[in-house]
């Protein structure tokens, strides 16, 4: 028995240790900013991991960056339960959040079931819904039942064609409503808020305003943090990246390039050679 122990000792010493929604908060008591990146599949998440940062978010924006379509609309829940356990598998520090995706959170018993499905089979830590009002009930309802909840304000992607993709809470009386919200998404039991494409002065009024660690994407320094989309960051698409985006390396013209050299031996005849061939062996 002492034997077997020892070696659960040995073996929790070398596991790295999970950032906790607790973590993210005793973060924010300390003044300390949080970076949170998406990713969305097995080796993103092991390169976030790699470079310390203490949050990933598997967000339905793989539904633009990684399927291509216009909108997040059309994610499915098997689409963000097999992306998020990708994710969750080369994740072995970070807090791994995964998004709800539209209309799967419409009643209590669907958010359950949805929120289910990703602390589960995808083995997310914590899950993020748009919205209040309506959500707050739900939120309540998961946080209840041991899922950790994420909220998310300002423009909501899964409303553009509600809202219009462009900034929100720009007049006082919008701004005062999303405090409102946020205020009540707290009171809900959040662990977080991600407010996006907010003016500046407001993401930080939430920020002081809340307990709860904010994350602004497109809201000001003044957050608590920030989240940023894995394809902006590294140049990895065509075009001018988001407003509210900062390419931090050019790693789109350094796959490009790699390609077109690659497709340039091969037809040359100058790729394979002896040293990615296999020798027959003398005799």
């Amino acid at each position: 028995m002492q034997a077997i122990l020892r070696r659960r000792r040995a073996v929790a010493k070398d596991t790295p240790v999970r950032t906790t929604t607790r973590d993210l908060q005793a973060m924010k008591r300390r003044g300390e900013k949080i970076a949170m990146v998406t990713a969305y599949d097995y080796p993103s998440a092991a390169l976030v991991d790699r470079a310390g940062l203490p949050v990933i978010l598997v967000g339905d924006s793989l539904g633009m960056v990684v399927h291509g379509h216009g909108t997040t609309l059309p994610v499915s829940l098997d689409d963000m339960v097999r992306h998020a356990a990708a994710v969750v598998r080369g994740a072995e520090s970070a807090l791994v959040v995964g998004d709800l995706p539209f209309l799967t959170y419409a009643t209590l018993e669907e958010a359950v079931r949805a929120a289910g499905r990703m602390m589960q089979e995808a083995g997310v830590q914590a899950v993020k819904l748009e919205g209040a009002g309506a959500m707050i009930p739900i939120v309540e309802r998961l946080v209840a039942l041991g899922v950790p909840v994420m909220g998310h304000l300002g423009y909501t992607p899964q409303s553009t064609n509600v809202i219009g993709a462009r900034a929100q809470a720009k007049d006082a009386e919008a701004a005062q409503k999303l405090l409102d919200d946020a205020l009540a998404l707290e009171a809900a039991g959040a662990f977080s808020v991600v407010l996006e494409l907010v003016p500046k002065a407001l993401g930080e009024k939430v920020s002081q305003a809340l307990t709860i660690p904010v994350i602004g994407i497109g809201a000001g320094v003044g957050c608590d943090g920030q989240v940023q989309v894995w394809h902006d960051i590294l140049g990895l698409l065509p075009g001018k990246p988001p407003r509210h985006a900062k390419v931090y390396a050019e790693i789109g013209e350094a796959i490009e390039k790699a390609l077109k050299a690659y497709r340039d031996e091969v037809a040359a005849g100058t790729f394979p050679t002896d040293a990615q061939s296999v020798a027959v062996k003398k005799g």
